[in-house]
This record gives C-alpha cells, sequence and structure tokens, in this order.
C-alpha cells in the first residue's frame, strides 16, 4: 500500500512540476487550440504541434539507448582497465549523473533537431517530383529542393553530436576517476585520480579512452566523406563561372576534387584504425595531411585550367554550361512560356485609331493611388478613428462595361481615438470595426480635380447599380491589430450618424464562446481580468482573436510566404481581403539567384480569401503544376481547396502579383537571350526603365526603376481590352524603349506572360526621355515653375506607357498641392506624349483631341453619372463653378467646342445649385 502510495505521491508531484514548469506553453496551446479549432483549421495546428513530437520522441529514444549505451561501456571499459570493485551504494550517484546525462544531451538534440527540421523532414517524406533532371548528376530537381538539404542537416547535427560526444567521453573519463578508488595501478594511468595536475590528469585520460577517441574519429572520417560526397552537388549553385551554376572548371576539377576527398576521408578512417591499433600518431596524421595537399593542390590546378585553358577559348568551352543556366534560369522562374511577339511600332496613330479604342481611353488612368489614398484619407475618414490604409487598383463591371477602378476599405484605427477614450471598454467592445468603402474609377475627376467617387459615405452609397455593399462592416483588416469581445451587453458602435451614433452587434460566426473556463484562460493569456470581472461579458459574448489578416494567415501557416499588400475585393453585396501567396527555393539547379538571399525559384503557388466580416479564412491552390504546394497539400490535405472551389465573383477580381512579375522582369532583362554567344557578351541586355528623378522627391542623380503598373488596354490582335500587367524596357545604359512586358489577369488567361519587342532599327522614346521633354518644354516648363511657387507644390503621378493599335501613347497626370494643412492634391492637368510632341490639356479628351487633331471628329470619353454636386457646401460650390468657368476658357481657347459646351452645363448647374 505504502508503495502504491508513493508511486502516486510522485506522479501528483510530476503533474505539479510540469504544470507550473510549462504554464505558459500550456496557456498558449489551450488558447491556439481554441482559436484553430474555430476558424477549421484544426488538423493544421495538431499537424504542426504533433510532427514536432513524432520526431522528436523516436529521436530522443533512439540517442537516448544508444548514448546510454555508450556511456555504461566507458564505465565498463575503465573498470576493467582499473580494476574497479564497487558496492550498489558506490555506484549509485554514478547511475544517476549517467541516466541525467543521457537524459539532457538525447533532450537537446532531439529538440534542435524536431524543431528546426520538422518540416525539412515532413517535406522529405512528401516529396512531389519536379519531373526535371539537372543536367550533371541527373537527378530530379526534387533531391536537392526537398532531400538533400534534409540529408546535410543531418550531417551537421552529427558531427555537432560527434564533438560533443568527444567533450562528454573526457569529463565522464574524469568524473569516474574523482569517485572511484583504485585497486590496482597500471603505470599509464597511475594518477588519474590525483587532480593536483590537471595536464597529466587529462594526458592520462585521453589515453584511456583512446578506444571511445577511435570510434569517434573513425566516425568522424566516414561523415566527412560523405559530406564531401554530397558536396559536389553543390557545385550546381556554383558562381565561378560566366553563369551560375557548375562550369566548365568545376565539372572537370572540382567535381573530381570532391571525390577524391571522399575516398581519402574513407582511408583516413583506416587510418585512425591503424593508428589506434600501433599506437602511431604519424599514421592517424597521413589522412588529414592528405586532405589539405589536396585542397591547395586543386586551388593551383583550377586557377590554372581557368586561365589556361577555358579564358582563350571562354564560349566554346561554356557553351553547353551557359545553355543550362538559360534553361533552368527560365524553368525556375516560369519565363519557359513566355510568349515573344514583334509589336511593330508603327507610330502613325489617328484620330480613328483613337476612337476605335474607346475601352482603352475609358480606362486610361488620369489618377495616381498615392494622391487618391491621400485624398480619401481627407474627404471620406469622416471621423478621425478611421483610417484608409492603402488604395488598391482592380477592374470591375459597370454598366455592363469593364472599368478599372481604385478602392480602399475605411477602417477602424484605434490608436486615434482621443487618448481619453482609449479604454479598455472603447478598445475591446465598443470600437470593434471599420466600415465601407471608397471606390472611384481611375479615369475620372471631379471638376475640382478628385477622383470621382461611385461609393462613398457612410453608410455606403453606390452611384453604379449591382455594386453595392450590403455587409459593410470590417471587423478583419489590415488595421484590426488587437482583439475584440462581442455580443455582450454593450452595443457596439457601428457607424457615424449626423451628431448621434449608430450601434450594433455582430452577427457573425468568428469568435470563441466564453465560457466560465475560456474567461479564466483569456484572462490568463491576454493579462487582463476585464474577462472575470466586466459585467458586460456572459455567457454568450465571444472573443475575436488574430483579427490583422496578414498576421491570421501567418498564424494558420507560418511555413507559407505571403505578398505583403492584401487587396479589398466586393462580391455580392461583401467585402473580402484576396492576399497572394509564394513558394520558393534557393536549391533549383543552374538557376540564377534573384536576391542576396540566393532564392531562384519562385511561383504564386496560392491565393488566399478573408472575409472581411466573418473572418473566413481559404487557402486555394493557384498554380497545381508547383511541386513545392503540391508537397505541402501533401502534409496538409485539409489545408489547402482548389481554385474550381473559389467563388466566381471573387474569382473575376484574382490579379497577377506585382512582387512575382516585378522578379521575372528582372530575370528576363538577361535571360531574353537564346542565343549563347550573345548572352555571354550581354549584347542585347535590357533593363527595367527608369523614373525621371523629377517625378518623385528623389536625390539628385538618382534613378530607379519603374514600377508596374496594372493598365486597362487592348492587346494587339485582341478584340477587347483587358487588365494587365507591365512594364517597360530599355536597352541597358540607354533610354529609348525597346520592349513592353505583359501579364494577363483574366481568368481564363491568367498567368500568360507576353513581351512586345520593339523594331531594333527604331528610336521609340522611353519613359525617361518622356519625363525629360515635359521638364523641357518652354510653355510647360514655365507652368510648372509657376505652381510650384506661391505656396502650392506640384506633383507628377505615374507615367503610363500605353500600346494604341501598333503604336505607343504615354499619359501622366500633373497634381497641385496646397502648402496648406490638410490641403488635398487636386489633378489640375494631363500630359500626353506621343512621338516626339508632348501636350498638356485640363483633361485628357482636350489632350487627346490637340494632339491628333481632326475637323469633323473628337474624342468623347464616357463617364459615369455625375452626382458630385450632392452635399457640397456653398464655398465649395463656388471653387467648383471657378474651375469649371476657367475649363471652359481653356476649351474654347483650344477649339474644342464640345468641350466647351459641355462644361458651360456643369457651370449652369452649380450656379443654379448657389442660387437655391
Amino acid at each position: 500500500m505504502s508503495k502504491s502510495k508513493n508511486i502516486l505521491t510522485a506522479l501528483l508531484v510530476v503533474v505539479i512540476v510540469t504544470v507550473v514548469g510549462f504554464f505558459s506553453q500550456i496557456i498558449t496551446f489551450l488558447s491556439d487550440y481554441n482559436w484553430f479549432k474555430e476558424v477549421g483549421y484544426t488538423s493544421t495546428f495538431i499537424k504542426q504541434i504533433f510532427a514536432k513530437l513524432y520526431i522528436a520522441v523516436p529521436i530522443f529514444l533512439i540517442l537516448a539507448v544508444l548514448i546510454y549505451i555508450y556511456l555504461i561501456g566507458i564505465k565498463k571499459s575503465y573498470y576493467l582497465h582499473m580494476n574497479v570493485i564497487t558496492s550498489k551504494e558506490e555506484e549509485k550517484p554514478i547511475k544517476i549523473i549517467t541516466l541525467l546525462g543521457t537524459i539532457i544531451i538525447s533532450l537537446l538534440f532531439s529538440l534542435k533537431i524536431s524543431s528546426n527540421l520538422w518540416m525539412e523532414i515532413l517535406q522529405f517524406k512528401n516529396a512531389t517530383s519536379f519531373n526535371i533532371k539537372d543536367p550533371i548528376f541527373n537527378h530530379d530537381v526534387s533531391f536537392y529542393v526537398f532531400k538533400l538539404p534534409l540529408i546535410n542537416q543531418i550531417l551537421n547535427i552529427l558531427v555537432g553530436l560527434l564533438v560533443f560526444l568527444f567533450i562528454i567521453t573526457i569529463l565522464y573519463y574524469l568524473m569516474l576517476a574523482s569517485f572511484k578508488k583504485l585497486n590496482k595501478f597500471d603505470d599509464n594511468v597511475r594518477n588519474l585520480n590525483d587532480m593536483s595536475n590537471i595536464g597529466d590528469t587529462l594526458k592520462n585520460v585521453v589515453n584511456l579512452a583512446l578506444n571511445q577517441i577511435a570510434v569517434i574519429g573513425v566516425v568522424f572520417f566516414i561523415i566527412l566523406a560523405i559530406k564531401s560526397y554530397l558536396g559536389s552537388f553543390e557545385l550546381l549553385y556554383s558562381p565561378r563561372g560566366v553563369a551560375y551554376g557548375a562550369s566548365y572548371t568545376d565539372v572537370n576539377i572540382n567535381l573530381w576534387v570532391y571525390r577524391l576527398s571522399a575516398i581519402i576521408s574513407l582511408v583516413s578512417a583506416i587510418f585512425v584504425v591503424v593508428a589506434y591499433k600501433k599506437r602511431r600518431l604519424r599514421t592517424l596524421l597521413i589522412g588529414p595531411i592528405l586532405l589539405i595537399v589536396i585542397s591547395i593542390g586543386s586551388t593551383i590546378v583550377q586557377t590554372g585550367v581557368q586561365n589556361f585553358i577555358v579564358s582563350p577559348n571562354e564560349i566554346a568551352k561554356e557553351k553547353k554550361f551557359l545553355e543550362y543556366n538559360i534553361d533552368y534560369t527560365k524553368n525556375a522562374y516560369n519565363l519557359k512560356e513566355v510568349k515573344e511577339e514583334n509589336f511593330l511600332a508603327e507610330q502613325n496613330i489617328t484620330i480613328e485609331d483613337i476612337l476605335k479604342n474607346e475601352q482603352t481611353l475609358s480606362n486610361i488612368s488620369i489618377n495616381d493611388y498615392r494622391p487618391t489614398k491621400e485624398t480619401y484619407n481627407q474627404l471620406q475618414t469622416l471621423r478621425p478613428y478611421y483610417n484608409f490604409n492603402d488604395v488598391d487598383i482592380d477592374r470591375y463591371m459597370i454598366d455592363g462595361k469593364l472599368n478599372q477602378v481604385f478602392l480602399s476599405a475605411r477602417e477602424i484605427n484605434q490608436d486615434r481615438l482621443d487618448e481619453q477614450a482609449q479604454t479598455w471598454l472603447n478598445k475591446h467592445i465598443k470600437y470593434t470595426h471599420g466600415y465601407g468603402l471608397t471606390m472611384s474609377p481611375v479615369n475620372e475627376i471631379t471638376p475640382g480635380g478628385e477622383p470621382k467617387m461611385i461609393i462613398k459615405d457612410i453608410p455606403p452609397v453606390s452611384l453604379v447599380e449591382g455594386l453595392n455593399v450590403e455587409r459593410p462592416e470590417i471587423y478583419f483588416g489590415e488595421l484590426t491589430n488587437d482583439y475584440i469581445v462581442t455580443n455582450t451587453s454593450e452595443k457596439e458602435f457601428d457607424y457615424p450618424k449626423g451628431e448621434t451614433n449608430a450601434f450594433s452587434e455582430y452577427k457573425g460566426k468568428a469568435g470563441i464562446n466564453l465560457t466560465l473556463f475560456n474567461r479564466i484562460l483569456y484572462s490568463i493569456d491576454q493579462g487582463s481580468l476585464k474577462f472575470l470581472v466586466a459585467s458586460s461579458i456572459d455567457s454568450n459574448s465571444k472573443i475575436i482573436l488574430n483579427r490583422n489578416i496578414e498576421k491570421r494567415v501567418k498564424k494558420i501557416a507560418p511555413f507559407l510566404s505571403f505578398d505583403d499588400d492584401p487587396y479589398l475585393v466586393v462580391s455580392e453585396g461583401k467585402m473580402y481581403w484576396m492576399i497572394d501567396g509564394y513558394t520558393y527555393t534557393s536549391k533549383y539547379p543552374y538557376s540564377q539567384p534573384y536576391s542576396d538571399n540566393r532564392i531562384n525559384y519562385i511561383r504564386n503557388s496560392f491565393k488566399v480569401v478573408i472575409d472581411a466580416y466573418d473572418g473566413t479564412t481559404d487557402f486555394y491552390i493557384a498554380d497545381k503544376n508547383d511541386p513545392m504546394i503540391n508537397t505541402y497539400a501533401k502534409i496538409f490535405p485539409d489545408l489547402f481547396k482548389s481554385m474550381d472551389d473559389m467563388p466566381e465573383g471573387i474569382k473575376s477580381h484574382i490579379r497577377y502579383p506585382q512582387t512575382i512579375f516585378d522578379i521575372q522582369a528582372k530575370i528576363y532583362e538577361t535571360y531574353h537571350m537564346k542565343d549563347t554567344e550573345v548572352f555571354y557578351n550581354k549584347e542585347d541586355k535590357w533593363e527595367v526603365a527608369k523614373k525621371s528623378k523629377n517625378t518623385q522627391s528623389q536625390e539628385e542623380g538618382e534613378s530607379l526603376d519603374i514600377e508596374s503598373n496594372y493598365i486597362t488596354f487592348k492587346l494587339p490582335n485582341e478584340d477587347e481590352a483587358e487588365f494587365l500587367l507591365t512594364i517597360p524596357y530599355t536597352p541597358q545604359r540607354k533610354q529609348n524603349m525597346t520592349a513592353l512586358f505583359v501579364a494577363r489577369n483574366d481568368e481564363d488567361k491568367y498567368g500568360q506572360l507576353i513581351v512586345y519587342k520593339f523594331p531594333k532599327d527604331k528610336n521609340i522614346l522611353g519613359p525617361e526621355q518622356i519625363e525629360a521633354k515635359i521638364d523641357k518644354d518652354p510653355e510647360i516648363s514655365k507652368d510648372l515653375t509657376q505652381w510650384n511657387t506661391g505656396g502650392s507644390t506640384v506633383i507628377r503621378g505615374t507615367l503610363l506607357t500605353i500600346p494604341i493599335e501598333n503604336s505607343i501613347l504615354y499619359v501622366e497626370p500633373l497634381y497641385i498641392k496646397s502648402d496648406s494643412q490638410n490641403s488635398i492634391p487636386a489633378v489640375e492637368k494631363i500630359f500626353v506624349a506621343y512621338k516626339d510632341k508632348v501636350v498638356m490639356k485640363d483633361t485628357l479628351e482636350q489632350a487627346l483631341n490637340t494632339m491628333f487633331k481632326s475637323d469633323n471628329q473628337n474624342v468623347i470619353i464616357d463617364e459615369t453619372p455625375d452626382e458630385s454636386n450632392v452635399d457640397l457646401d456653398k464655398n465649395q460650390l463656388i471653387k467648383k463653378a471657378n474651375d469649371l468657368y476657367n475649363k471652359a476658357g481653356s476649351s474654347l481657347k483650344d477649339g474644342d467646342f464640345e468641350a466647351y459646351g459641355r462644361y458651360l452645363k456643369e457651370l449652369g448647374d452649380v450656379l443654379n445649385k448657389l442660387a437655391k
């Protein structure tokens, strides 16, 4: 009975110690488990947690058994050599130390392996073939991506373990010597337990431990042999030659050096055994000396081969390796299927061509997203605690036509609450969500120069039939950084309503019920006793966690990579967030890295959709041909869905992400060249076109790559305009345009890449040259100088490169912003450039009509219904009337009587409004 009682007492003590010692981890686990259960990804969470246990436990047991046997072997060897006789009492502390040492060592190494390598082990087990083999060793790329990295890391850990065992061996012998009294002395170990002379003691310990040290040495050289053999595969990432990957010298010299080193390492293991048997140190040193000689000799041979064999005839010697590099780099960046088309760049646009491209014209952006964001925040926040964090670009069908728009969510920013209002009640129960959005076509502005908003205000007012927001509350967004408690007895603030506020109660499915246990749990987890003492919280209340959409997706899948620019989608009256996801590696053979971290393979392999109201988070596989995402899908089968399951209303808004497009564009600067000799000499290297330093607040002399832009236009040989992502190229160190790189976004054509190559015998002005022409035009320069003084600032928008038929047109908006506080940047003029001519007018219509003059035809761009006079005060109406008067006068001066009449009509409407 007493024995059973002791066992129960011991178990109770273990449980208490475990709970106390791991209290924080237990609380975090329970909190996370509740949350993952709520969002529907319990299996993903459990897989992440228990995968480490599945790996750690067997490794711990194997290591524990092996190390314990090893230490017991040392002890037996010591007793045998020293003729030690012990009693049970004398043996007890040694057994305890041996057991504890074994547990600690095994635990440390098993935790290190499981915590650092759990994903690599799962990838190794679930590896998906790339169905592409490297050209040197003929292994599938999956071997290098999923298997070889794990093998190398395990070998490195084993080397560390061997070093640790060597130290433990010496320490263990010293420990035994300090514990045991000797019955017999041997001359070699006579003074082993005499600690007065540490040097002699260590020498005696080493002599006694030669058996174990020899074993460690043999295993070390065997591992070194394996590492040398596997090291030859690293030649596939060699930067030595004229292109990334194994070069002529690598294949013909360095490969054999690795193999010879592997053989010598194996021979060195034999030398260790011989040296141990014959007690000859010189024999032991043969292997390491040979390895050093090979290292020095190989360096000399490599230099000689490179300088005297390769360099004199480098193109011929490196030709096939250049071909490997070109081929595998294109595969790695998904550039193999880029469609190349010749763009004639005839530069012969007529007014008829302009009129034929009405869809393109009606989507030319005369707004820029940066000033638009500023305008939204000035005109549409309506209360200081609202904020437009980012302006997104997308396309929507408006009145049956494709329209490119800016849109932005009106999120709540609790940091902007008055300091006295930043109480726990307000931050976690009252001010819980943002409200609605603002949307404006990219091609329309009000007479005052601001974006013409087609969705605005609170509650959201839509000027477009079928584009309504029926669920405008934003509980999940880019600024929702804190938890909230819903369904309390306190009503939530919904939106401002005149001089009062509207209140609401959350009706979504997000949140964890606050039972008594959960109230205790989250009071500890969130560090607040309010969960226990707040009278407004009851069993019907729910806590909503991880509301920041970027942190939310990383919490669910921390092993994946996400774009840092989520964008808003409106579909069927609801608001959603779309986040692009990427898989990448630095282990793709022969592929040129694009960054300092050596990443040389990337795919936009998945997309995430988050419901802004209830937080439903869905992961969709966007590239089912990507082996990396397919491997993750094998590991986490409940995490991903097929793109076929994405609702059509959301799927129609998928975009090809700028992140991967910009990477592809940089790689394609060089890798559009197919001929190895041209590639070797970089004869036809391109560069992404540069920004003029005058368009942004850059330092003098600084030149930056132009941004890729979403633009809607009609591609050559296509019938309809479409939403595209583009970036222009210039020849290296030149400014004239040589190509236009395009990514398609529409569902059936999504991801198709096209490069339009311009004739080499034509000089088509590039973006930087157009900016220079604008700056040098005497009339324009005079106006810019005038506007930049007297309390105002000129802001140049994004210069757009727009193909029209077989010609190129440039359009750029110009903003003027008053230097007064809280002023709004307004579009004042529009630049249109064609060939070597630049015009600056009040509107795009005027600029096009001036550029392409016609006696009997004028450009007229359709606009959405104008309700911009609604709710304007007297001062705003006076300002608008003045702007309309000036624009009417400008139109009359240019001979544009149609625009003149339209402005007069609008002016009359404003004057009538003022007269009321």
